[in-house]
């Protein structure tokens, strides 16, 4: 049986649904908001520079709550899967014209321009062309962002089961640990002495952990590898 691949649309709407009721997400939208089809020229040009803006002018009347997300909800979700969300200026990937026309429509729809474009993609989105399920956003205000447009694949479902050791030093220490304890059981009895014991067992183990734990550090090191909470908002490469 084929594992179904993991839409990390909704995998943020389950924490934010999780954490924030509909009405405290529609009260804490409206508190801090105040307030024609441009050409797409116009529009990338401001997807792709350098322009900041912490807020839009949206109707709130017109905003769906499904697509409105707390910066705490992209955090985690991005920590849990090792991805990134960056200014898309950053981003090496094409937008496609479905998301342009949804930025058109919803500029009409609002009588505003938006800025201040973000993305949440795997970390070589942001380097090299793919097509792993970005995920775009505007700022509306008070670390708030509306969901504009999702492409692409969904994510490989045991994604979030791979990344699970870059999440924080524990969960990296107890992998290190099970490979070696695995890897000290598959050394043949007498290999190293004629008799058996359970000193000897935990001897190879900590001999293998250290062997072990020796290349992923340097691995790390030599790499510039970081963990997840991390490298989540990072520009730079690792």
């Amino acid at each position: 049986m084929l594992l179904k691949r993991t839409n990390i649309e909704v995998q943020l709407s389950r924490v934010r649904d999780h954490q924030t009721s509909e009405k405290m997400l529609l009260d804490n939208v409206y508190a801090f908001l105040r307030e024609d089809a441009d050409k797409e020229e116009r529009i990338k040009k401001t997807i792709s520079g350098d322009r900041k803006k912490k807020q839009n002018a949206f109707n709130t009347d017109l905003l769906e709550i499904s697509n409105i997300y707390h910066l705490e909800h992209i955090r985690k979700i991005c920590i849990v899967y090792r991805l990134r969300f960056l200014d898309t200026r950053y981003f090496k990937g094409e937008i496609p014209q479905e998301a342009i026309s949804r930025i058109k429509k919803l500029e009409r729809n609002h009588k505003t321009e938006l800025q201040g474009y973000k993305i949440i993609a795997p970390s070589r989105l942001f380097k090299l062309k793919d097509k792993d399920d970005p995920l775009l956003f505007v700022p509306i205000g008070n670390d708030y962002f509306y969901l504009i447009h999702k492409w692409g694949n969904d994510l490989h479902p045991l994604r979030k089961l791979l990344v699970w050791p870059f999440r924080n030093i524990v969960n990296l220490t107890l992998l290190v640990v099970l490979i070696s304890y695995l890897v000290t059981l598959l050394i043949p009895d007498g290999l190293f002495s004629k008799t058996n014991s359970t000193a000897e067992f935990w001897i190879i183990f900590f001999f293998m952990f250290k062997c072990i734990a020796s290349v992923v550090i340097f691995y790390g090191f030599a790499l510039g590898k970081n963990f997840n909470p991390a490298i989540w908002r990072s520009r730079f490469f690792n």
